[in-house]
């Protein structure tokens, strides 16, 4: 793949969205575990999602299709896993929902999978690792990590789920929570039966200073 940030070019903002979800996930990570169980749990209760391997089409260019997905989608759900920072698609990705954040009225659903979230907002950990690979592959394009540093910093502002504060760590009632969570952002006033999702009390607000 060549290395190229997203392009900056978008559709004009509408109220219209064409999915509900957009999956962000490091694949090496959370494919084949908990992300696939997450994307299974969405489906099942009736909300449109994209997840990449399953939706992209093959010989689509990544570069352009994967923020249009984004673009078109009401809420995202970031699974942050020890990895993510290493792929610089991952922080791409990010990088434009954040930008979707601020101009399109997208929603950013962060979720912790094994990991600390001020190691995401500080960069340290396995992310400063990850940080000072990119600094030395992308010499050329120091914008581009700073963009990608910023965004994780404030991916840490939203409102968060973490696996090991939450459900005791157990997977399937922290996918339920999370489900429950979307669903009655995404269905019309009315349609959702809870007044809060279920677990919202006990949710980690990791808005860190």
């Amino acid at each position: 793949m060549a290395d190229q940030t997203f392009p900056s070019t978008s559709k004009p903002h509408s109220n219209h969205w064409d999915r509900d979800v957009f999956l962000s996930f490091r694949g090496e990570d959370t494919r084949k575990n908990f992300t696939d169980h997450l994307y299974s749990a969405l489906v099942r209760a009736g909300i449109h999602t994209f997840r990449d391997d399953d939706e992209l089409p093959r010989g689509e260019n990544i570069s352009t299709e994967l923020p249009n997905a984004i673009r078109g989608s009401r809420i995202s759900i970031v699974v942050f896993s020890k990895g993510y920072a290493s792929s610089k698609w991952c922080l791409d990705e990010l990088a434009e929902i954040l930008n979707c954040t601020k101009t399109r009225g997208h929603t950013l659903i962060p979720i912790f999978y094994h990991v600390n979230p001020s190691d995401i907002r500080k960069q340290t950990g396995t992310f400063a690792k990850a940080f000072t690979k990119h600094e030395k592959r992308f010499q050329a394009e120091m914008e581009r990590v700073q963009r990608w540093r910023k965004a994780l910093t404030e991916a840490t502002d939203c409102a968060g789920w973490d696996l090991d504060s939450i459900a005791n760590g157990y997977e399937s009632n922290f996918i339920d929570q999370i489900v429950e969570e979307v669903f009655c952002k995404v269905k019309p006033d009315g349609l959702c039966v809870a007044e809060k999702p279920v677990g919202l009390d006990s949710r980690k607000r990791w808005k860190l200073y």
